[in-house]
């Protein structure tokens, strides 16, 4: 039976764990999509979902307690003035899994982690230049 069991072990140490989730979550909001086995997805959904909800309300404590676990100064910055105002009006959520097959490796169920709601990208010279041309 798997009664009281809060979390998956991932079959790591708890050291090992703690990093492999804090980069993978800074993965997810540094590229908004990353791909992962489902496992670990699901470890990882619920620390980026806990740390969108306190980007939701700006503050020194809420800044020091994300940055406890995403260490890139620009990612948490990108968290609480890009990400998290997108997400201002939802109630939770703010990420979606899609399975995408198996690993032909090991088998194991391979899917794709995504924020819901993308922020725009901004626009390079390059794209400005291939615009006026088109016009």
């Amino acid at each position: 039976m798997k009664h009281r069991i809060g979390f998956n072990a991932l079959s790591r140490k708890s050291s090992q764990r703690k990093a492999l989730k804090r980069n993978m979550v800074t993965s997810l909001f540094r590229y908004e999509r990353i791909e992962t086995t489902k496992a670990k997805a699901l470890e990882v959904r619920r620390m980026a979902e806990k740390m969108i909800t306190r980007a939701k309300v700006d503050s020194v404590h809420n800044r020091r307690e994300v940055a406890k676990y995403v260490y890139d100064e620009a990612i948490v910055a990108k968290l609480f003035n890009e990400i998290a105002p997108l997400f201002q009006d939802r109630n939770g959520g703010y990420t979606r899994i899609l399975k995408t097959g198996t690993r032909l490796n090991d088998a194991a169920e391979m899917v794709i982690l995504e924020l819901v709601e993308k922020t725009e990208k901004k626009e390079s010279k390059a794209d400005k230049k291939s615009k006026k041309k088109d016009a």
